[in-house]
């Protein structure tokens, strides 16, 4: 078998997440699809992607590599490419096809992921032509005081405070990213972007994590109610979660070919916080 790497972004409005599920439409089964059917193989392959984005949620830059047999033709990545682009539907797109380095993974490889949770808080809405990107709130929002109180949940801990805990799976990690800036010009004018970058992310922590920082933008809670969310043990109820369509997976990073079977090591160790 030989690795490829897929470049994709999609509109996940029309899609119930990433992941395959029986009967549902997703991005991984759509892919999985017609990868399959352009190139004739005997049954679909495996699609694995560096962020599985749930129902609602778009990417840009998403990352997925697959496992396609050693002999087709040499050029089976331009072969592929050119074929998606005539068959898949318009709110996906392969940009690029590529052979992976060694030791190459989508996720287990990647060292972040970058996200931007798109606003408007303003009394007319959004632009209608951006409104599946962007997520309305009817209220003010200072973004002074939600950087202010992000700052104290950068850095290594645990996020089950926001997260969904998933059976075996660790909610620790490294956010290293967490701040808001109004946009002053473009069709986007007034929007805030949060960006929200880690070096991994569980279930539903971006838009928990915008969620609370929206309780802090609006007044109605204060910088050290975040501090008291943060050092829970388990999922705090009290943290709200933003609205998929406002969420968009923008940028994959990965490290040098020579360090991506460390990465990938190191990414399959169970996490824990210093002693």
């Amino acid at each position: 078998m030989r690795r490829w790497r897929l470049d994709v972004a999609y509109d996940g409005s029309g899609f119930s997440g990433w992941a395959s599920q029986r009967e549902l439409r997703t991005v991984q089964g759509t892919l999985e699809h017609w990868i399959g059917r352009v190139l004739r193989l005997s049954a679909a392959p495996t699609v694995v992607c560096a962020g599985r984005t749930d129902a609602g949620v778009h990417a840009r830059g998403q990352v997925a590599h697959v496992d396609l047999p050693a002999d087709l033709v040499d050029d089976a990545g331009v072969v592929l490419f050119r074929r998606l682009a005539r068959v898949l539907p318009d709110d996906v797109v392969v940009r690029a096809v590529n052979p992976a380095a060694a030791n190459f993974d989508a996720r287990f490889a990647a060292i972040w992921r970058r996200y931007v949770y798109r606003l408007s808080d303003g009394e007319a809405g959004p632009d209608p032509l951006y409104r599946h990107q962007i997520a309305q709130v009817r209220h003010r929002l200072d973004v002074a005081a939600m950087n202010e109180a992000a700052v104290h949940l950068l850095g290594l801990r645990d996020f089950a405070a926001f997260c969904r805990r998933r059976p075996g799976a660790t909610t620790i990690r490294t956010l290293l990213e967490l701040a808001g800036t109004r946009l002053d010009a473009g069709p986007m004018a007034g929007v805030i972007e949060l960006t929200v970058k880690a070096d991994a992310f569980c279930h539903s922590m971006v838009r928990s994590l915008v969620g609370a920082l929206d309780a802090v933008g609006t007044g109605r809670r204060d910088a050290d109610w975040l501090q008291r969310v943060a050092s829970g043990a388990v999922r705090d109820s009290g943290v709200p979660v933003m609205p998929a369509h406002g969420l968009t997976l923008e940028e994959v990073g990965y490290p040098a070919d020579d360090r991506l079977a460390s990465r990938v090591r190191q990414a399959r160790s169970v996490r824990e916080l210093p002693r």
